[in-house]
């Protein structure tokens, strides 16, 4: 994934997580609130019917329940309004305080004063008809009496029995109490029928559910009359979120989302101002300029890279540095004889023969080498060297490179050699592989003290095809081997040019046979010898190994 998507992501991703908890913070919130809302208001209805209902069951009328109106809106801060069934207002707290009273709003809420029916668990039917003459009776006498206390302002408290019969008793004043007490009354007409319908129930099978509805029928007919309650107005303002607590939620969404920014610019900013800095130092030429890698991501692969192409760009300018110094180093000295000897035969010091003009150009040779191998390995690195492939026979190959160098093996007194399975054959431009086995064999010539011995050996391998050249000489420390392959090296310090060697010949080698498809390796022991293996794909092998 690119940078750009991560990041695209991550903003996306921190909007929708921001959204997202705003959003179930609010709902949250707002459910909570809206519960609790709802639960209060629910309440304050109960609180509000079951105070009222008490008031008309405790005093028999509603006369005076303004009062009780008027506390139970200051109390609860609600706006009441109390009418009776067929719409007359008896109290409402708006003009009470002394204001208009507002249109209602929503639907009334009833509040029933009827007591609950007192328990008729007579053993006999007569008896059950007597208490629930007798119950009747109490009832409108009761609240007959509780009216009476209520209108001349005397308090009024109601008790129950173990069977619900009601008991009504004055607070205070026992004088004007005392004047209303229910006097002996005849029957009325309404007592008669309660009578006669009792009568009947004692005559069913079901007699006390039947008196125990005729009971129920009776006391609602004596109770208070039913009304409607109203809460509230069309002008209050309907529910709504808390400010602070939607703030608090903003508060934290917002902080969680500058928590998480500050994060990610501390994740993506600050390695990049790193990157960016240390890449402006690198082009003032600070070569060792470097950034540190964190965490495996885009950033730490950037800064990675950057630190591979820094430390590359040191290793090609030390490279340059030491190659315009080898270079020198190597033009120099033929420079400076072929200078000596032109000075000296200009001086009439030398005389013009053979043997002097075979020296100078011998130096122009040597110069003529190096220039040349300088300019292979340049085509090779560029990748620019032209090849021209074909079916090349190894064992051909090596036999040719031994009768080439034989005469030069045989001034050095060094037994050269050939083994050879034949046929080798390998895909490839046979004049640069006879220019690779060619510096190799050079190499160990020069490298191989007189009586040792050089052996160059092809053979099959599996699917490759193996070219060996091994000799008995001094051979490459081990600290020394890492760098044979590099340009203008030389095991030897003082930088010897008895063989006439310019010190490219194994860089253009490795280059060669890498842009064949194989390997070169090294392998030397001190004091040993050396072994050089060039490894190539064969052509011509069966998947046995054997050729076609």
């Amino acid at each position: 994934m690119s940078f750009r998507v991560r990041v695209l992501v991550l903003v996306v991703f921190l909007v929708a997580i921001s959204t997202a908890a705003t959003a179930w913070l609010t709902v949250r919130q707002a459910t909570r609130e809206l519960t609790e809302s709802v639960a209060a208001t629910q309440r304050d209805i109960t609180t509000v019917v079951d105070e009222l209902a008490a008031y008309g069951r405790t005093h028999g009328t509603w006369h005076g329940v303004a009062t009780t109106v008027g506390d139970l809106s200051d109390r609860l801060g609600q706006r009441l309004r109390l009418v009776t069934e067929a719409g007359a207002v008896l109290a409402d707290s708006d003009v009470l305080r002394g204001g208009t009273a507002r249109p209602v709003n929503g639907a009334p809420v009833a509040v029933d004063p009827r007591p609950d029916t007192p328990t008729l668990d007579g053993s006999s039917a007569e008896l059950r008809h007597g208490m629930a003459r007798k119950a009747a009776t109490a009832y409108e006498d009761g609240w007959r009496y509780a009216a009476c206390l209520t209108r001349a302002g005397i308090g009024v408290r109601l008790t129950t029995d173990e069977s619900g019969m009601p008991t009504f008793a004055a607070l205070g004043d026992s004088d004007r109490a005392r004047t209303c007490r229910p006097q002996p009354r005849e029957a009325t007409d309404d007592a008669l029928n309660f009578a006669t319908n009792a009568q009947l129930c004692t005559e069913r099978r079901d007699d006390r559910t039947c008196l125990a509805k005729l009971l129920d029928r009776r006391i609602g007919e004596l109770a208070p009359a039913p009304l409607r309650l109203y809460l509230g107005a069309v002008d209050e303002a309907p529910f709504a979120l808390s400010g602070s607590s939607i703030a608090v939620a903003a508060g934290a969404v917002v902080l969680a989302a500058g928590l998480t920014a500050l994060l990610l610019s501390r994740r993506v900013v600050r390695p990049i101002s790193a990157l960016t800095t240390a890449a402006a130092r690198l082009g003032s030429g600070d070569l060792a300029e470097r950034v540190p890698v964190t965490g495996r991501d885009e950033i730490a692969g950037l800064a990675k890279e950057f630190n591979r192409m820094a430390a590359s760009l040191a290793d090609s300018e030390e490279r340059q540095r030491r190659l315009i110094a080898d270079v020198a180093h190597e033009l120099r000295t033929p420079l400076a004889n072929l200078r000596g000897y032109l000075e000296a035969l200009a001086d009439g010091v030398l005389r013009p023969d053979p043997e002097l003009f075979a020296s100078l150009l011998d130096e122009a040779l040597l110069q003529q080498r190096i220039v040349d191998d300088l300019q292979d390995l340049a085509l090779a690195e560029a990748g620019a060297l032209a090849y021209h492939r074909g079916r090349v026979d190894l064992a051909e190959l090596v036999e040719v490179c031994r009768t080439a160098h034989a005469a030069v093996a045989d001034t050095a007194r060094v037994s050269l050699t050939v083994s050879a399975d034949s046929p080798v054959e390998v895909e490839a431009d046979p004049d640069r592989l006879r220019q690779v086995i060619g510096n190799l064999v050079r190499n160990a010539i020069a490298a191989t003290p007189a009586g040792g011995r050089v052996a160059i050996d092809s053979r099959v391998v599996g699917q490759l095809a193996i070219v060996e050249v091994r000799d008995t000489g001094r051979g490459i420390a081990p600290e020394d081997l890492p760098h044979v392959f590099d340009r203008l090296w030389r095991a030897d310090n003082a930088r010897a040019r008895s063989g006439g060697g310019s010190g490219l010949g194994l860089a253009i080698a490795w280059r060669i046979v890498t842009d064949h498809g194989g390997t070169i390796q090294v392998a030397s022991t001190v004091g040993q010898g050396t072994r050089v293996t060039v490894s190539l794909p064969a052509v011509g092998i069966l998947d046995n190994g054997a050729p076609r």
